[in-house]
């Protein structure tokens, strides 16, 4: 059952990718955020200033990765 439900949330994600405007601009908002989370992994020490951005950004992309999840989970619903 497991198997079938991540070939399920993949179908959605495919489609929520040709489909969603909504869920096209959070992929993208959160792909350009681990873009600039990889900046930091360059630098063996960051600075305080640094670290707290790389915090920031951290938290923005978890914020994005969970209205990816909110808007899969929507269409799981709809489906039903």
């Amino acid at each position: 059952m497991m198997n079938t439900e991540v070939v399920n949330e993949e179908a959605i994600v495919m489609r929520l990718r040709s489909e969603s405007q909504e869920y096209q601009q959070w992929e993208q908002e959160h792909r350009k955020l681990e873009d600039t989370l990889v900046t930091f992994e360059v630098h063996r020490y960051l600075t305080p200033e640094e670290a707290l951005e790389r915090k920031r950004i951290q938290k923005l992309k978890l914020a994005a990765k969970d209205r990816m999840m909110e808007i899969i989970r929507r269409s799981r619903v709809g489906q039903a």
